[in-house]
């Protein structure tokens, strides 16, 4: 990933007691994220002062005007950055001066530093969901594995897990356009035919090893499920990115039937981590942000 380096990282006595940081989250429906509790509590861990906005332009419908004027007024009132999610990660894009290798390969942001008036975007939820796959499903198989949704995080987790050893990569998705583009850019990546739409997702979920739920389906505000749990089987593993409930209606379904199961915190604590690195030059502790999380959420 196009980032610091841990030597050129700030520490905390670079920084000195009065640094502060300016961040927030850009979206739609987002004001119950968990996002500023991560950033802010991990700032205060390391002596500094980060205050972490929700910036919520549901309503501005296909606009981007909206969003084109947040960003400018970040760089005017001297943010350090912005996260950015659903379903701006790939409509951002335009507005940037600047992208990282990993976002111009994946094709969407979710995370944008600003600097001297500039803007670079970066991919952090593709680290988040590589490191959730490697803590959370190990020793399973990624062979063959189904994917639903093709926006922004479904272009990360499609990375993440070609990069893994899936062989074959099924995309579904509500838009047949949204697929069809995703599919098409992860064979100029990663070879012709290692992706490919699916249209039927009954007949999918009979030969895949695995699933993962990339779309908002289940979660606060987008309650439901992506798929028919009639159609899951107890020898697959269900993944989804969804973090607020840790719980949703897939991941129980998936649970009652014996399937092995990686729930969203993984992904949203590591990206928030490199995220964070991003905004402020500190080393984020990772084990210590994800203890907290499992920690404060779970209850």
């Amino acid at each position: 990933m196009d980032q610091p380096t841990e030597n050129s990282r700030s520490t905390q006595r670079d920084h000195g007691p009065t640094a502060h940081f300016l961040t927030g989250l850009v979206g739609d429906g987002i004001m119950a994220s968990r996002s500023p509790w991560l950033h802010e509590r991990e700032a205060d861990a390391h002596g500094v002062r980060l205050v972490y906005f929700l910036y919520d332009l549901a309503g501005s419908g296909a606009s981007d005007i909206p969003l084109a004027a947040l960003l400018e007024a970040a760089k005017l009132t001297g943010f350090a950055g912005l996260n950015v999610t659903h379903p701006y990660k790939q409509r951002v894009m335009r507005f940037l001066d600047e992208l990282s290798d990993e976002a111009r390969r994946i094709g969407a942001v979710n995370t944008i530093a600003i600097k001297d008036g500039r803007t670079k975007g970066y991919n952090t939820d593709y680290l988040g969901f590589a490191e959730g796959l490697r803590r959370g499903l190990a020793g399973v198989g990624f062979a063959n594995v189904l994917q639903l949704g093709a926006g922004g995080a479904g272009a990360a987790t499609a990375h993440a897990l070609l990069e893994h050893g899936t062989r074959q990569l099924q995309i579904y998705d509500v838009r047949a356009d949204r697929a069809d583009a995703l599919v098409a850019s992860l064979c100029s990546v990663f070879g012709a035919g290692r992706a490919q739409v699916v249209v039927d997702l009954k007949t999918a979920l009979l030969h895949v090893d695995g699933v993962v739920n990339a779309t908002p389906v289940g979660m606060v505000g987008h309650a439901g499920m992506p798929l028919p749990a009639e159609s899951l089987r107890p020898s697959q593993w269900i993944a989804d990115i969804v973090y607020f409930p840790l719980e949703t209606e897939l991941l129980n379904s998936a649970r009652k039937l014996g399937c092995r199961t990686l729930d969203g915190v993984a992904m949203v604590v590591f990206q928030a981590a490199a995220a964070f690195e991003i905004f402020t030059g500190l080393v984020a502790d990772r084990e210590r942000m994800l203890a907290d999380a499992i920690n404060h959420w779970s209850t």
